[in-house]
């Protein structure tokens, strides 16, 4: 009898391409979960996600290297705004999204993590480079493969050690976008006391079954890919694992408000605020 393709048998061999694509690419350890189709599939999933997504470049701010009520200093080798005194024991770590410690409204962020009593840091993880839509020389997918969120991982470790060596004894971290991937790492390898993630990107199912701290996470409900529905998944599984957790989706907001708003948008700037004082609420509970 002769064989007859149909969608069906085209879809398995894609998948199963795919499968064998990303092996001999990657080797056995891209399949380091459990072995059900469902989680290996879920794996491919994630190896696709890294790479800019259309709405973490959406509303880009106006970069100031002059804005905030702190300074630039050197911190693990990274340029990096700080606010607050250094004398206080608790510190605050805030990863930004991928335009950078330069956006004005990352650095007010900053200001009233200090204001609230910590020692807050913004560091430079893009090495003098954010990311630039109008910079045709470094398309998006050019500029992720230089500044990658496993990389943030590696270089947000150096700033927790280096805190540390200051003689923090308490640590924070807060990610926006980008920056939220590198958050979670941290909270997965329990090397700070507490987490709050804004409008997460590149953060995966899998990344939430191994976080044991206690972990804040505020989306939008017009955020296609951190949407209600993927946070109430997160929820589901950081109750069943007994972790405290806020989980909250701001009505009528888009991924990015919580940064990428317009100043003179007097409601942009409230919704704002209102995630900003539950991030603040949460680091006050956990970190002070």
């Amino acid at each position: 009898m002769r064989f007859r393709s149909t969608p069906v048998h085209k879809l398995a061999a894609t998948v199963i391409s795919a499968v064998i694509f990303l092996f001999l690419i990657h080797g056995a350890h891209c399949f380091d979960l459990p072995g059900t189709a469902t989680e290996i599939f879920q794996k491919i999933g994630e190896e696709r996600k890294i790479s800019l997504a259309p709405h973490c470049g959406s509303n880009p701010p106006i970069l100031d290297p002059e804005s905030g009520g702190g300074h630039v200093e050197k911190l693990a080798d990274f340029n990096t705004y700080v606010s607050g005194s250094p004398e206080c024991k608790h510190a605050v770590l805030l990863a930004s999204d991928v335009y950078g410690y330069e956006a004005p409204n990352l650095r007010k962020i900053a200001d009233k993590v200090a204001d609230a009593g910590f020692y807050a840091v913004v560091p430079d993880f893009f090495n003098g480079e954010p990311y630039d839509p109008n910079n045709p020389d470094r398309p998006k997918d050019a500029w992720m493969k230089d500044h990658s969120p496993v990389k943030g991982f590696e270089d947000a470790k150096l700033m927790i050690d280096a805190l540390k060596s200051k003689g923090f004894s308490s640590i924070g971290a807060a990610g926006f976008c980008w920056g939220a991937k590198a958050v979670v790492e941290l909270t997965k390898a329990e090397l700070i006391q507490a987490a709050v993630i804004l409008h997460p990107s590149y953060v995966t199912v899998a990344d939430i079954k191994s976080v044991k701290l206690p972990i804040a996470i505020l989306g939008a409900e017009l955020d296609h890919l951190a949407s209600p529905a993927v946070l109430k998944q997160f929820d589901d599984i950081l109750s069943a694992n007994k972790v405290d957790r806020f989980v909250k989706v701001f009505p009528n907001c888009s991924h990015g408000w919580t940064l990428r708003y317009d100043i003179n948008n007097s409601t942009a700037v409230a919704r704002a605020n209102e995630a900003h004082q539950d991030m603040l609420e949460w680091l006050l509970k956990y970190v002070k």
